[in-house]
């Protein structure tokens, strides 16, 4: 991408519509969106037209079902969630977008190798999936696709582990929630020094493609020993995002961060101003 863009997790608050929504963009001079399937990759009709007619106008990113964990005990559940990462890829992709992410799965106690063997094998099949799709003339397998780092010890998606996952699939990169990283390490990933050390990691294992495509999550955070509790506002919260975007500015990274704070546009303009400031 040309420059780091920021967008709002889902519609602008103030919006009541995607249309609506856009106009909010533009007023506060924020670059585009997060599409949040919560519940199921569902969109109505009218808000397609609309998104395909507009599609070049911002950024859009989309967020896949929480209903996923590519390590479930039960084989439906798997492929439910293979299904629910797919048809997220091809949904953003039909409508101009730039990225997908989800939370991968669960360790359920297992150790992280196993884990890790599971999930090369589960998302070889997303991407045979989104290959196939190509050759039929559908959507999906121009898109990036990107596990989320999570914010508690019990889920998989530690940076390290991302990173890793991310080297396999050309398609693939990370999606860094600094908030989650904080949250799941107790209070650590919150100076310079350690978004630092973030940057420097993906730049050193996926080249300069990864922070030039770049796609973040920042909001406020309350989090306790066993890693994230809930979403804050950022000014109640003891996240460090100055320090962060500091480090975005001063590692001249692009793409997208996506402001998922409670007060979504608020602290997304909050976020770009002081970004811009710099």
């Amino acid at each position: 991408m040309e420059k780091l863009n920021f967008l709002t997790a889902g519609i602008p608050l103030r919006a009541k519509d995607y249309k609506t929504g856009f106009e909010a963009l533009s007023e506060l001079s924020l670059n585009g969106l997060e599409m949040e399937f919560v519940h199921g990759v569902r969109m109505s009709d009218v808000s397609k037209k609309f998104l395909k007619e507009n599609k070049n106008d911002f950024i859009l990113t989309a967020h896949a079902p929480f209903y996923i964990n590519l390590n479930s005990k039960e084989e439906e559940k798997v492929e439910a969630s293979i299904q629910r990462i797919v048809e997220t890829a091809e949904l953003a992709e039909e409508l101009g977008g730039y990225s997908i992410t989800y939370h991968a799965a669960f360790y359920l106690k297992e150790d992280k190798e196993t884990v890790f063997k599971k999930l090369v094998e589960r998302h070889k099949k997303i991407f045979e999936i989104l290959d196939e799709n190509k050759k039929n003339g559908k959507a999906g397998n121009k898109i990036w696709v990107r596990p989320e780092t999570t914010g508690k010890e019990t889920q998989w998606g530690d940076i390290d582990e991302i990173i890793e996952l991310s080297k396999i699939f050309p398609n693939m990169l990370p999606c860094v929630d600094f908030s989650h990283l904080h949250a799941r390490t107790a209070g650590k990933y919150n100076t310079y020094d350690e978004f630092a050390n973030v940057f420097e990691k993906i730049g050193k294992n996926l080249g300069d493609v990864a922070l030039n495509n770049f796609h973040a999550h920042i909001a406020g955070i309350d989090y306790g020993d066993k890693g994230e509790k809930k979403h804050l506002i950022l000014e109640e919260s003891d996240f460090n995002y100055k320090d962060l975007l500091k480090a975005f500015k001063k590692f001249n990274i692009k793409g997208a961060i996506v402001c998922e704070s409670p007060n979504i546009e608020e602290d997304c303009k909050l976020l770009k101003d002081y970004y811009d400031s710099l």
